[in-house]
């Protein structure tokens, strides 16, 4: 008898909805301004330091010396970071909630601020829910490093083979592959439910 894999979910955009353009549009008169701000200034590429480990409120000190003159856009970043939130999946959370049903083991390997993850914790129940998690901001590993599965499979006893993998980023997905594990694109809530029903995982099919 095949054993049941052990379903592996990303949270951004799996489980709830992330975009600093949430935040921006509120900041700035126009959209074009505030999709300027998010290139050139508060870049994707600038908040992925926090999920490598920066410290929000150094990395926000810094870049204000870069950029003086937004001081308070740069700094609602880190105060208001919340709005950049938008809602949870519900489809994604029934999902969750039937494999936990099942008594089916659940884990995450996510991108996120160790400081923010930390914060969440009392607002997203759901999270609690996980039997465990590699958070990128703990690890000084950002997905989609292949070191990052690894250390998952390593810290929490679970062969590759075993595991499925769930995010919308593609790019992890293939780094996921990489390393021996099952990994699924995810677009929606019912697709990733018949996905993990055609793999033999205890959830109800549409």
């Amino acid at each position: 008898m095949r054993e049941t894999l052990i379903p592996v979910f990303d949270l951004g955009g799996v489980f709830v909805d992330w975009d600093p353009m949430f935040l921006f549009r509120k900041l700035f008169a126009t959209e074009a301004e505030a999709q300027w701000f998010k290139d050139t200034i508060c870049t994707l590429a600038w908040n992925l330091e926090f999920d490598a480990g920066d410290i929000f409120a150094e990395g926000v000190a810094r870049l204000i010396t870069r950029y003086p003159r937004y001081w308070r856009e740069i700094q609602a970043f880190d105060t208001r970071w919340t709005e950049t939130l938008g809602a949870l999946n519900s489809g994604t959370m029934a999902i969750h909630d039937e494999l936990i049903a099942a008594k089916v083991p659940t884990f995450a390997i996510t991108n996120f601020s160790w400081e923010k993850w930390v914060s969440c914790l009392g607002v997203w129940p759901f999270l609690e829910k996980f039997d465990g998690a590699v958070v990128s901001g703990l690890e000084g590993l950002v997905k989609p490093d292949p070191r990052i599965f690894r250390l998952f499979c390593e810290r929490f006893g679970h062969a590759p083979e075993r595991c499925v993998f769930i995010d919308d980023n593609e790019a992890n997905c293939v780094s996921a592959r990489a390393v021996g594990m099952t990994a699924l694109h995810f677009t929606s809530a019912a697709k990733l439910r018949g996905e993990l029903h055609a793999l033999g995982l205890p959830i109800k099919p549409l």
